[in-house]
């Protein structure tokens, strides 16, 4: 096993791939070097003697500036290092040399999805209950006791009674047919995935254009093609007006038919007036999505969020560039791919740049980073703030560093869109989408654009999951995997093992997807019900 190595042939700092300690010779690229400190696994040393000013280059980027006088072998640390990236305008002129992977194995595969009549498919079917507004959160809270209770998801309450009645069946009433008796050893409705509850801290207050996307985002969970319909729950006299919502629908689907039932409190009356009508016509709601089967869907039907959190100094090596790979075959067979995280891109804008063919998506890209970025800098933070403590442990010592790796996933096609956040995904090939780096602000985000699953990288560890989109958790280093088993689903660690290539990884990760999304296999974060769900303010987040 290699002990050190460069990303690139420009690089002037290797990496560790194990710890090291001081004195140890490493040979890199042919190479003798002598280490003059202590080098931990994923942390790096330079290859040559840098002055104080001098660039840090990783990746092929620019990374760093030496903070002062660094010798061949030392060890960099935040102390000795600042984070530094390069300027970017519009083309440069570069020329891309993008060669597309062979897909020919995979133009056959399909997976089995829920084909949506907008020609979306769902790799999951899920029916969606949530507030317009804050107020509504301790009622939505009350439904989902009751539907997780009944229907062997969970909890006692006084409407438990009132929907096993119904469940139980009328005279007459297509309840009959559906269910004799509740039982927690087999789901009630074997078509739906589940019943997801959100609650959120928006809808009133604050500033209206908080409510604005609050309903733009509300609107993409409703259109993802894992959702099969929606009970929405308003007050009445919120800011998130259900006109403005329905406008917001009808602006991310202007064809939007899926079933939806939208209940107002201060029209209907009491409380439990309003538990029971939303009780009684969901459950119509279900009986009606229950009726939807899976059917086989080509791959082109994927729309795949890339993400990262926890993240640490193999996360750019091995997980990241394995999504690359994923997302490069995925939107060669004409699928969606959507790399959200702009404050992690901080220092590869202008590659980025280079890779779009339209002036107006370069315009509209360079817009969003530079308004982003001054936002960060006028509250007195910036992107060179964005690494965490637990990125800078494992070696992550600059942003810059830290968005060379992320921006891995991505892979190496063309970028064929940039979306704003709440802008939801319509071109196949690579989207970039507008959402910070909290990861779950940002999965959020994804699914909330189209995603019909998330693959997320972590070198540290993190549980997020999302409640309408499967999260595939990937590990960077296999210690991870072995130690957290609970939440991941997949390991990129023999890659640092040299044990397979970034391209053997890629094409395994994507039979993983496929079972999946065919509802073969659940990912850990659905096993754990771990359900985030926070929407970005457009504040300041990193």
């Amino acid at each position: 096993m290699l002990q050190a190595i460069t990303i690139n042939e420009t690089d002037n700092i290797a990496v560790c791939l194990t710890d090291l300690s001081k004195g140890s010779e490493v040979i890199v690229n042919g190479k003798k070097y002598t280490l003059l400190n202590n080098v931990q696994a994923k942390h790096k040393f330079a290859l040559t003697d840098l002055q104080k000013g001098d660039k840090v280059y990783m990746y092929g980027v620019l990374v760093g500036t030496a903070k002062e006088d660094i010798k061949e072998g030392d060890a960099l640390t935040v102390n000795n290092i600042a984070h530094s990236a390069s300027e970017y305008t519009g083309k440069s002129g570069a020329e891309i040399n993008y060669q597309a992977p062979d897909v020919s194995d995979w133009e056959s595969r399909t997976f089995k999805g829920y084909h949506r009549e907008d020609g979306q498919v769902g790799t999951a079917n899920y029916w969606l209950v949530f507030p317009l507004v804050f107020c509504e959160n301790r009622n939505i809270e009350i439904l989902k006791t009751a539907f997780y209770r009944v229907l062997g998801y969970e909890k006692e309450n006084k409407y438990v009674s009132f929907l096993n009645d119904l469940l139980e069946g009328q005279n007459g009433s297509e309840q009959d047919t559906i269910i004799t008796q509740v039982t927690t050893e087999k789901p009630v409705f074997e078509n739906i995935d589940g019943v997801k509850f959100l609650t959120h801290q928006g809808g009133c207050g604050g500033i209206r254009q908080d409510s604005e996307i609050l309903c733009r985002l509300l609107s993409g969970y409703i259109n993802n093609p894992n959702v099969a319909g929606a009970t929405v729950l308003s007050l009445g006299c919120q800011n998130a007006q259900i006109k403005l919502f329905k406008d917001s629908l009808k602006s991310v689907n202007p064809d939007f038919n899926k079933p939806l039932i939208i209940l107002d409190q201060q029209e209907i009356g009491t409380e439990e007036e309003l538990l029971k009508e939303a009780i009684s016509q969901t459950l119509d709601g279900l009986i009606e999505a229950n009726k939807i089967e899976r059917k086989p869907a080509p791959l082109s039907k994927l729309s795949i969020g890339l993400e990262c959190g926890g993240s640490d100094g193999f996360s750019g090596i091995s997980a990241n560039p394995t999504l690359g790979r994923v997302s490069d075959l995925v939107s060669e067979l004409g699928g969606k791919a959507i790399l959200s995280e702009f404050p992690e891109l901080c220092g590869v804008e202008q590659e980025l740049i280079d890779r779009m063919n339209d002036d107006k998506m370069v315009d509209k890209f360079i817009d969003l980073m530079r308004t982003y970025e001054k936002a960060a800098e006028d509250s007195g933070s910036g992107f060179d703030m964005n690494p965490s403590p637990g990125n800078i442990k494992d070696g992550l010592i600059t942003d810059a560093m830290k968005s060379a790796g992320a921006a891995k996933k991505g892979g190496n096609s063309p970028v064929k869109d940039v979306l704003d956040y709440t802008e939801y995904v319509k071109n196949p090939g690579l989207n970039l989408l507008c959402t910070p780096g909290n990861d779950v602000e940002s999965t959020t985000g994804l699914a909330g654009s189209g995603a019909n699953i998330i693959l997320f990288t972590t070198g540290l560890g993190t549980p997020t999951g999302n409640p309408v989109t499967p999260v595939i958790k990937v590990s960077s280093n296999s210690k991870l995997a072995e130690k957290m088993p609970d939440i991941i689903d997949f390991n990129t660690g023999p890659v640092i093992e040299g044990e397979k290539s970034i391209e053997e990884m890629g094409d395994d990760l994507l039979n993983l997807i496929i079972d999946v999304a065919s509802g073969n296999k659940k990912t850990k974060a659905m096993e754990l019900q771990q359900e985030d769900f926070i929407p970005w303010k457009r504040g300041v987040s990193l």
